[in-house]
């Protein structure tokens, strides 16, 4: 005999607070396993794939780790230093783009300097809050760094979570399926079979379009000789899961600083608008559509709003697992809507009279 539906209710509701309360108290701690779990999941089709052309699961494992390990070495050594060198120039460079874009507003526009205007008196209101809001963004930044992401946790825990939660997906996968409640078991299955397809097509769509705009930006940009551009591209290809904010933020960047580099050069600042505006069009009308499809359910606005919530609440753990949430809410949202509209409360008595019919 099945418990009551109160019963049951009560019990899910219990294990939900757990599990909020575990991730709230022990985010930092979980960082490692999260990150190692969410690699082992974007790699368990390729490891299934390995396994149907006849080798083992840890065959496949070794074959996956070894291709992972290269990728990672060649990484560091070919892309990091060029985007630390970039970063550090960057840096270096911040103090005389201020004194240009100074001399740029005396000469174009230079009633904003006039000390008596409205104007001038609100982007001094406006630079004194920035000044003081970043102090503490990055003091709470540097502190959530230095607490949660460190060497070891990236080179050591990550990679060795990662190959093991590989290695024994599969099996287990079949033994939560085991441990499901009988009577609930197969709604569960057909649930997670949902929420797996919007996360897969997602998750592994949208990392595929970020790292092909990522690529793209970086190698345009500094084909065109604009500096920085490899620092731009990566910026615009990481936030690129966001519908519009890649090309926002990436383009904004990439524009301003064209027009210190190349003022007066509108054609190189015009292939420089050009570049994301071609990357934006090949996103939503051919990279999107053919890796990610139309069908994923994750509303950028629900994004948006799940990654701003979970990262307040659980910092950067928060951020991490915000989507696989947004997605699973998502899916769980719709089954209540279906259930509803099944329902007698949706129904009334006229759904009654048909259904005796």
């Amino acid at each position: 005999m099945a418990l009551p539906v109160k019963d049951q209710l009560r019990y899910w509701g219990i294990a939900t607070v757990v599990f909020v309360l575990l991730l709230y108290l022990l985010g930092d701690v979980l960082l490692p396993f999260v990150i190692g779990g969410a690699i082992a999941y974007f790699l368990d089709p390729v490891a299934d794939r390995l396994e149907k052309l006849g080798l083992s699961r840890m065959a496949a494992t070794a074959i996956i780790t070894v291709v992972g390990v290269l990728g990672f070495v060649l990484m560091i050594l070919m892309v990091v230093p060029a985007l630390i060198t970039q970063l550090l120039d960057l840096i270096d460079t911040l103090p005389s783009l201020f004194k240009q874009l100074r001399a740029f507003i005396e000469q174009q526009f230079p009633a904003l300097l006039d000390r008596e205007s409205n104007t001038h008196q609100m982007l001094v209101s406006f630079g004194d809050t920035l000044k003081s809001k970043t102090g503490d963004v990055l003091q709470t930044v540097l502190a959530s760094l230095g607490s949660a992401i460190n060497v070891v946790v990236l080179l050591v825990i990550v990679p060795v979570v990662a190959v093991y939660l590989l290695m024994d997906w599969d099996r287990m996968i079949a033994r939560i399926g085991e441990l499901l409640p009988r009577d609930h078991a197969p709604t569960i299955k057909r649930l997670a079979g949902e929420i797996d397809a919007v996360l897969a097509s997602f998750v592994r769509g949208m990392g595929t379009v970020c790292l092909i705009l990522g690529t793209y930006y970086a190698v345009a940009l500094m084909l065109v000789g604009l500096q920085f551009g490899l620092i731009v591209g990566f910026i615009a290809g990481l936030v690129t899961f966001i519908p519009y904010l890649g090309a926002l933020i990436g383009g904004s960047l990439a524009i301003g600083l064209a027009l210190f580099q190349f003022w007066g050069d509108w054609a190189h600042i015009g292939l420089v608008a050009g570049i994301f505006a071609i990357g934006q069009v090949t996103e939503g009308n051919f990279l999107t559509p053919k890796l990610v499809g139309s069908s994923v359910g994750l509303h950028p606005v629900w994004l948006l709003l799940a990654l701003s919530v979970f990262g307040a609440l659980f910092g950067f753990v928060g951020m991490l697992v915000a989507v696989p949430v947004a997605a699973a809410l998502g899916v769980l949202a719709r089954f209540a809507t279906e259930q509803y509209l099944n329902s007698r409360l949706y129904t009334g008595l006229d759904g009654l009279e048909q259904d005796d019919e």
